[in-house]
């Protein structure tokens, strides 16, 4: 091994524990992290000769985590926006009478996440969850008004997506 790549090597090396803890700041857990700077460490020993000698090594590695670290993050919200939960096909194409009844299971519970939160938390305590009006106020500590208010415009806003979404389909 020629005496630059060992010394490029050994500052990796050197600098290891700082490029870990830069990879745990921004991956969710710690193995996200340990990827991260797996897949970092591999694109700067293939590119090694693009690194130029009496720059800061750790200056380099920083920007190469930040932005495999983007594209990650990218491919992810691609994943996610092209891709139907796996839920979603359980039932395509089979003669399943309960399938139309999980597709509105799923279109409710799509429904309910674009609420605000305490009309979602409204919704639930009382139409899902079945507490009385009393019952969730209490729970929620605050007034029965309140509530009713919360729950009625909760209900308003699921209705008007839920007929949107069946106009839509037909």
């Amino acid at each position: 091994m020629p005496r630059k790549d060992a010394e490029f090597r050994a500052g990796l090396l050197e600098i290891m524990p700082r490029l870990r803890r830069f990879s745990r700041s921004l991956a969710p857990n710690d193995a996200d992290a340990d990827d991260l700077l797996q897949m970092a460490l591999e694109r700067a020993l293939t590119r090694s000769g693009q690194f130029q000698a009496g720059t800061r090594l750790d200056s380099w590695m920083y920007r190469i985590i930040k932005n495999i670290w983007i594209d990650e993050i990218r491919a992810r919200t691609r994943r996610a926006a092209t891709f139907a939960p796996e839920e979603a096909g359980t039932g395509v194409g089979a003669e399943d009478p309960a399938f139309d009844k999980r597709i509105r299971a799923l279109s409710v519970e799509a429904a309910m996440q674009t609420l605000p939160a305490e009309q979602r938390i409204a919704v639930s305590l009382v139409l899902v969850e079945g507490l009385s009006y009393k019952e969730a106020a209490s729970v929620l500590d605050i007034p029965m008004g309140t509530l009713t208010s919360r729950l009625a415009r909760g209900r308003q806003a699921l209705e008007a997506q839920l007929s949107e979404s069946e106009g839509d389909a037909a």
